[in-house]
């Protein structure tokens, strides 16, 4: 078959690799830049020099047996390591938290800056309107996008699809990135569970980084959502300032500082796994299908390829 895969985030990548292995053509088309999706990292100059940001997913575990030998490939391939900050179980990629990401993406034909606008059905195969310009021909069409972005795709042609991403909404998440000239007088390298700060961490402290100190703080859920229109500065003082509270400090001045709003950030939970109309050839697949994970999205996507595949 010849199969399009809307997102190349890591469902669509890992549904990929299980179809191209069992003989498929398969192309992905993702509306972002570049790698990344919910893992991205951002690469910033500062006066100090240049660093990243890993401002999406901070780290990942695995328990599925699939995905612990996935994960001790990456491990040996050198673009994951342990980081112990965040848990005996914690892996990130390294140099940066996309790694992964790229590594799977550069064995696919991924058409980055590619925004599929509508999908059509006729004569038994599917038409891929990208950027309002082309109109594209496959057997069989797969969705691996955010619930929200998934469900208008989905319901001109299978109400079920549709009515199970509707069930699983994500949270928002406000993320800052901040460096500092020189190290916070204080050894606490990650904050998490506090009413206003989800989760912080020191990211200049996962292996192999380099450049000045560097901070990640995501805002709670509940605090996003409440602020999901806030302007970005506003943002930026608040969560600073929650962060000097949590460490016990006085933060100086930064040398570099930025704000990003996911509204997408931390998917829900459908129970679905994967699913897929044969009569249509539609599936989809995505980390919202089983749970806000990593390991979640990559099982989901080889899932459904393997009943595509069968």
């Amino acid at each position: 078959m010849d199969v399009a895969i809307i997102g190349a985030g890591m469902a669509g990548l890992a549904c990929a690799e299980t179809l191209t292995r069992g003989g498929h053509k398969v192309a992905l088309y993702d509306k972002a830049r570049g790698p990344g999706g919910r893992m991205s990292s951002r690469r910033v100059e500062t006066s100090l020099g240049a660093l990243s940001f890993d401002h999406g997913a901070q780290y990942f575990t695995a328990r599925d047996p699939a995905f612990i030998e996935r994960v001790s490939r990456w491990a040996d391939d050198g673009i994951l390591a342990p980081w112990p900050a965040a848990g005996y179980e914690a892996w990130v990629g390294v140099p940066t938290m996309n790694a992964p990401i790229r590594a799977m993406a550069a064995n696919q034909v991924v058409h980055w800056a590619s925004q599929v606008d509508e999908i059509e059905r006729s004569e038994n195969r599917w038409h891929l309107r990208v950027d309002t310009r082309r109109t594209l021909s496959f057997d069989s069409v797969i969705a691996a996008l955010p619930a929200e972005q998934a469900a208008p795709l989905l319901r001109p042609w299978d109400a079920t699809l549709a009515t199970c991403a509707d069930s699983a909404l994500s949270a928002p998440c406000w993320t800052v990135m901040v460096a500092f000239s020189e190290p916070l007088a204080t050894n606490t390298k990650v904050v998490a569970d506090d009413a206003v700060i989800g989760w912080a961490a020191l990211n200049s402290d996962k292996p192999n980084r380099t450049g000045p100190s560097a901070w990640v703080i995501q805002a709670d859920q509940r605090w996003s959502a409440t602020h999901l229109e806030d302007q970005p500065d506003t943002v930026i003082a608040s969560l600073l300032e929650r962060l000097a509270q949590c460490l016990m400090t006085t933060l100086p001045e930064p040398i570099y500082v930025t704000a990003h709003r996911w509204r997408y950030a931390r998917s829900g939970n459908a129970g679905c796994g994967a699913l897929f109309n044969a009569n249509l050839h539609l599936g989809v697949c995505g980390d919202w299908l089983l749970g806000p994970r990593v390991e979640c999205a990559w099982l989901s996507g080889t899932a459904l390829a393997r009943k595509m595949i069968a």
